[in-house]
């Protein structure tokens, strides 16, 4: 059974940063998948949207709207991604949430940007 749980939401002044971490547990790639994980976001009144993502080999695609601000990275080994979040906006205020090959999702992770 596969399982995906985020971790790393908060309430942030704009400017500020967070890291967000997704975990995984049961997950298997078949050898020709690209292995995609990544996140997408959702926030209030808004259909769900991509944020980043990126395969086992590395190829990574971000939204135009994070470029520049948002990093992501995984660990093949452990079947982890994370999402750095840098100089956060009140437009980035949303339920994060990270998925395995858009087939599994978490629970999401609130993050708020406010002053």
């Amino acid at each position: 059974q596969v399982q995906v749980v985020e971790s790393g939401g908060g309430s942030v002044q704009p400017g500020g940063s967070l890291r967000l971490s997704c975990t995984t547990f049961g997950v298997i790639f078949q050898a020709d998948s690209p292995g995609i994980m990544g996140w997408y976001r959702q926030a209030p009144g808004k259909q769900r949207e991509l944020v980043a993502t990126i395969t086992r080999h590395y190829s990574i695609t971000y939204a135009d709207s994070v470029k520049g601000r948002f990093s992501i990275d995984r660990d093949n080994a452990k079947n982890k991604v994370w999402l750095q979040m840098n100089n956060l906006q009140p437009e980035d205020t949303a339920v994060y949430y990270c998925t395995v090959e858009l087939k599994f999702w978490g629970q999401g992770t609130q993050v708020t940007v406010s002053s």
